[in-house]
This record gives C-alpha cells, sequence and structure tokens, in this order.
C-alpha cells in the first residue's frame, strides 16, 4: 500500500482502474512502468513476463530502446544470469548495486550503460500458486542501494503488477475454458464461429472450408466403450490437426471437425488438402487398449462468386459433408451449386417414406425367381412400394434416396420384414410352397444394431426357418471400406441359416475381390449385362465368365432383368439356372403372388412352367442349393 502520498494513492487508482475495466495487460503495465518513472524521478522501470517455458519475454519497457527488449527476449532464467532472471528464477527480490561490476549483467551492458544507470533493484512478481509471473526492474542513476521509502513504494507496485497478472490469467484461463475444447485442446465450437466472424470475405477464393465427421465413433462407442470413443476422438484430432497445420483445427461437435484454410497450396488443390487428412488417419490407433482405423468424411467449400460470406461458405461444406456421407462415406466432396438441390430431394424422399411408415402405407410386392430349366418359381423378392395417399403405387426407386438415412432404412427393414414373415405364414396356412423370399437390405443396417438379432427375432417369431430367408446387399456396401464391420454381420447371418445374396454383381467396386473377401450364397447379375446380351457384345463373354467363377466357387447365380424369351434362353444356354424379370412376371402383391404359387411353384401338385422353359435335364443339376463354407 503506499503511503498516503496523494499523488501516489493516485497513481495506483489509475492502475488498479485499469486493472478492473479489463484493459490489455500490456497497456497497463507500460502506464504503470510511466507512472513510477514520473512519481520517482532518476528511475527507469521495465517488465518483463515470464512464460511457462522459463524465459523472459519483455512486456512494458518505455523508456528503453528496443535493443534492451531484443538482448532479454527468450533468455532462460536461471542463477547466472543479471538482476531480472535471478529474480525469477530465486523467487526473491535482486539487487545490482553496481551493474558494471557484475559480469552476469554483461550481455546487456553496453545499451544499458548508454542510458545512465548503474545499479538494478529487480523484485519477482509471484502468482497465487508461489511461481513467477514477471519481474518488475527500477534501474538507478549511479550506483547504490535501495533506501527503505523506495522499497515500499517499489513493493506497492509489485502489488499491482501481481493483481494485474493473476486478473490476466484469469481472463485467459476463463478464454481457454470458452474457446477451447477440454477433451482435444483443439479449438471449439465458440472459438470457430469467433474466427468464422472475422475473416474477410471480398477476395473470391482465398480461404476454404473444410467440415469433417468420423465415421467409425458410435461403433467404437457402442462396441469398446466411451473411453474407446474419446481416445478415437483424441487421435483423430491430433491427426487431423497435424495434416491441416498451419491452418486451425476446430472440434464444433462430438464427432465433428472444422479446418478454415487459409494456406494458397491448401486452397487451391481442396482434394489434395483432403487426402493429406485421410494419409493422417489410415494407421491404427491404440484407442484404450483396443486397435481402430479412424474414419472420416469431408466436405469443402470455397468462398467463391456464389458462397460470398462466411455463413454461406459454412452452408455450402455441411451440404458437402451431407451430400459425401450419404453416397459414399470415407471420402471427399467438394460443394458444387447442385449439390442443393440433391440434398433437398433427399430430405423431401425421407419425409415421405417417414410418413408413410407411421401412417403404415409401406407394402411388399413380390417378382418370382424362376429355374429357366423348368420355368417354375423357386424363390420371391420382396419389393418395398409407398402407397401415397391418393392410392398410387410408388416403387422403390422413386424413394430410395430415403434409405440414405439410417434411421429410416431401419425401420424400413423392420417393417418389410415384418409384412413378409406375415406373408409368407398366409402362403404357408394356405397349403402353398415357399421355397425362399429375399429381402434387401441396406449399408445403414449393419451400422444400427445387430441386423442379425432382427432377422432372427423377427421370423422365429413367426414359425419360419431362417433357411427360407435371404437378405440381399448391393456392392456400394463395400465401396472403397475396410472395415470389418458388413463382413462380421454376413458371418454371423450366415451361421444362423439365413442366405446372402449380392445384388446389382458387376456394377460396383472390385466385385471379384467382394467374392474373395465376403462369403455370400448367391450373386444376382445385373440387368445391365442381361440388356446387352447380342452376339459379340463384351457383356456376354463378361455374364459367361461370372457364371462360371460362381459355379467353380459354388456360388449360385440369378439373372436379374429377363424381359424376352430370347435373353432366358440365352441365359439358360451359358449356365444360368436362375433368373426373374417382366418376360415371366411383374411384381404382384401377396394375394397375386400367391395365386402365381398355386399354379407354377416348384414342387407344387399339378403345377406348370410360368414360362415355356428349355427342358434339359443336365441343367436341372446347375440349380445351386449348396453353402459355401466359410472361406
Amino acid at each position: 500500500m503506499f503511503l498516503g502520498d496523494p499523488s501516489l494513492l493516485r497513481f495506483q487508482n489509475e492502475i488498479l482502474r485499469m486493472i478492473a475495466n479489463g484493459e490489455p495487460l500490456f497497456d497497463t503495465m507500460r502506464q504503470l512502468c510511466l507512472r513510477v518513472e514520473k512519481t520517482w524521478p532518476g528511475v527507469l522501470c521495465s517488465v518483463f513476463a515470464i512464460d511457462r517455458t522459463g524465459v523472459m519475454r519483455p512486456l512494458a519497457a518505455p523508456s528503453f530502446p528496443e535493443a534492451y527488449s531484443q538482448a532479454h527476449d527468450g533468455v532462460a532464467i536461471g542463477p547466472d544470469t543479471d538482476a531480472p532472471g535471478r529474480a525469477a528464477f530465486s523467487r526473491q527480490p535482486v539487487l545490482l548495486a553496481d551493474l558494471a561490476s557484475d559480469p552476469r549483467a554483461s550481455h546487456s551492458a553496453a545499451i544499458i550503460h548508454g542510458l545512465g544507470v548503474s545499479a538494478c533493484w529487480s523484485p519477482p512478481v509471484l502468482g497465487a500458486a508461489g511461481d513467477t509471473l514477471a519481474v518488475m526492474n527500477l534501474y538507478f542513476y549511479g550506483a547504490r542501494q535501495v533506501a527503505d521509502v523506495e522499497r515500499e513504494v517499489a513493493e506497492a507496485c509489485v502489488e499491482l503488477c501481481e493483481t494485474a497478472f493473476r486478473r490476466h490469467e484469469s481472463t485467459l484461463d476463463r478464454d481457454r475454458r470458452a474457446n477451447v475444447d477440454a477433451l482435444t485442446g483443439l479449438a471449439n465450437r465458440a472459438a470457430y464461429n469467433g474466427a468464422m466472424a472475422q475473416l474477410r470475405c471480398d477476395d473470391v477464393g482465398s480461404w476454404a472450408l473444410f467440415i469433417i465427421d468420423l465415421d467409425n465413433l458410435k461403433i467404437v462407442n457402442d462396441t469398446f466403450g466411451h473411453l474407446a470413443g474419446d481416445a478415437l476422438i483424441r487421435a483423430a484430432s491430433a491427426r487431423i490437426a497435424r495434416a491441416m497445420a498451419p491452418d486451425v483445427t476446430y472440434r464444433i461437435g462430438g464427432d465433428e471437425f472444422a479446418v478454415i484454410l487459409q494456406q494458397p497450396a491448401s486452397v487451391a488443390d481442396l482434394n489434395a488438402a483432403a487426402e493429406r487428412v485421410f494419409d493422417e488417419l489410415e494407421v491404427a490407433a491404440d484407442c484404450d487398449g483396443h486397435t481402430v482405423v479412424p474414419r472420416a468424411t469431408i466436405g469443402g467449400a470455397t468462398l467463391s462468386k456464389t458462397e460470398r460470406t462466411a455463413t454461406s461458405v459454412g452452408e455450402a461444406a455441411d451440404f458437402a459433408l451431407y451430400h459425401a456421407k450419404e453416397t459414399g462415406r470415407g471420402g471427399f466432396v467438394r460443394y458444387w451449386p447442385g449439390i442443393g438441390s440433391r440434398i433437398t430431394s433427399r430430405r423431401a424422399a425421407i419425409r415421405d417414406v417417414s410418413e408413410a411408415l407411421a401412417e403404415d402405407r409401406m407394402e411388399a410386392h413380390y417378382q418370382p425367381i424362376l429355374r429357366l430349366d423348368t420355368g417354375l418359381i423357386v424363390g420371391l423378392e420382396a419389393l418395398c412400394r409407398l402407397r401415397s395417399r391418393s392410392g398410387d403405387l410408388l416403387p422403390a426407386g422413386s424413394f430410395q434416396e430415403a434409405t440414405t438415412d439410417a434411421h429410416v432404412a431401419s425401420e424400413l427393414t423392420a417393417r418389410m420384414m415384418a409384412i413378409v414373415a406375415t406373408d409368407i405364414g398366409h402362403w404357408q396356412n394356405a397349403g402353398l410352397l415357399v421355397e425362399q423370399v429375399s429381402l434387401n437390405v441396406s449399408t445403414a443396417d449393419f451400422y444400427t444394431g445387430s441386423l442379425a438379432k432382427k432377422v432372427s427375432e423377427t421370423f422365429s417369431k413367426a414359425g419360419i426357418g431362417l433357411n427360407k430367408i435371404v437378405l440381399e446387399i448391393s456392392e456400394d456396401v463395400y465401396l472403397g471400406r475396410n472395415d470389418r464391420v458388413v463382413a462380421r454381420e454376413i458371418e454371423v447371418l450366415r451361421a444362423a441359416g439365413v442366405r446372402v445374396a449380392l445384388d446389382d454383381f458387376g456394377t460396383g467396386y472390385a466385385s471379384l475381390t467382394h467374392l474373395v473377401n465376403v462369403p455370400v450364397d448367391i450373386i444376382k447379375i445385373d440387368r445391365a449385362f442381361v440388356a446387352r446380351l447380342w452376339p459379340d457384345d463384351p457383356s456376354t463373354i463378361i455374364v459367361e465368365g461370372l457364371i462360371e467363377i460362381a459355379r467353380r466357387l459354388g456360388v449360385a447365380v440369378v439373372a436379374v432383368g429377363i424381359e424376352t424369351e430370347v435373353q432366358a434362353s440365352q441365359l439358360w444356354a451359358m449356365g444360368c439356372a436362375l433368373g426373374q424379370g417382366y418376360a415371366f412376371a411383374y411384381p404382384g402383391d401377396r394375394d397375386a403372388t400367391g395365386t402365381l404359387l398355386h399354379r407354377h411353384a416348384a414342387g407344387g401338385v399339378g403345377t406348370m412352367p410360368l414360362y415355356a422353359a428349355r427342358q434339359s435335364s443336365g441343367l436341372a443339376e446347375l440349380v445351386s442349393r449348396r453353402r459355401i463354407k466359410t472361406r
């Protein structure tokens, strides 16, 4: 406390007012030094902050040349430095009564000598825990000791410094808590919002934005627990930040990150920047004792002529991420103007299907699967149909985009299973033979709980053997994926007796690789090949090759989209045993399908071919009912 001098009290109150008003620490310390020098003639004052690494950072030295600050900046504190460094190290005031005679002050002696000062007294500024926050340095003209009254005034100044630094540290800590994510140490959503608000948007192409979503956090949480999930977030965040540095990475949600790209090379080539992230993530991480490969999907957008505000760039990047996640996780999509209409269409489909499910307007229609040698029905494919409020029947293609929503896809699959179980029971009670019924499932069904458990509970409860059920999955389930979720679930399904068919075979990515990596019972040759069975067309060669490969692997083959008897004859001659298509029957409801089963089901009494089959005793053996042993 000052000694009752009115000028000193005004000095004290001025500094305290600056501290209370939250003035920047630099401004407060500079004003303190100036007031010390004005109040105390013959003294020059400086304040050095001590950073967390134990080095000095000149904060205020208004009456000293720049060389003085430069000479002390970054110098480590210790017992063999000059007065400021020794005071900070020892946490005790240090007096150099004669600077010229102390060799430890030699690195700044020339600078100080030029000011005409000869003595230095450096009391430390300590934090609440006793750590050194700063050092106040008082330089005197002429070599001398410090008088008691000067010590009292200096100690009062040190108290002001302590108050200012503690307030500053408290503010920094509050800001850190407000702007730093506790789990990852990255800047958080608040910091991201602040940074986006400060971005300049008058220079098209000057910056870009990535929104990054972790694909497998839920799986890790559900499988290994939240400690493993937190470890995955930490590992992924560190790698993303490393790949994007010096651009800043923010954690803006549970499994979502944002990167504001301002480095010219990254902005110029977003694909290369995204690839750096994927490269960093591809190595497995130790997540609470479990080995996990982080998976991510990225959406990106650039400040452009159409996206000219930070808000519009953010929305564009969100659109791109949404599109990337719904059309194939694990990749990067850059926003383009038409993507918004695609997303609007997808959302409309999700809304329509959700409403139809709530109002019980989803139906199952069935298309027969025939033996091409006998023309008799050996199976059915259940096809999803939506009954509009006006009574129109809409095919699955008109609302296919709705199945990209995990919740809708899961609910739709559950509803179709329930309908099919009821219909099979109805046909069996009527004495009709139903050899097998196949249902389509989506990628989402494999990632929203146990698909095998859902199938078992639905059909076992209805008294229907799982050997009558075939689940059809399309090749895009595997597109670009290396994780084992789908393959593991397929193994469980097949072990329970459910057969698995790979739909649209030949149109996806690395189709033959799928047959090696994921055991299936049936492949369904896509209609695009069947439609091109012309002389000398490559499709003919491909289909023949697929049929032979499947035969040697013990996998049944169904040709899809047969629209003419000529196509059926060609496939029969190639060795394809099973087929379906409009040449035989259009999809029908339960009653129409029951009529077909009554007249044309294989094994029924008095049944007849559904079409003029090409009889061959040899071909009858081509229908493969063999189960593939897990390879």
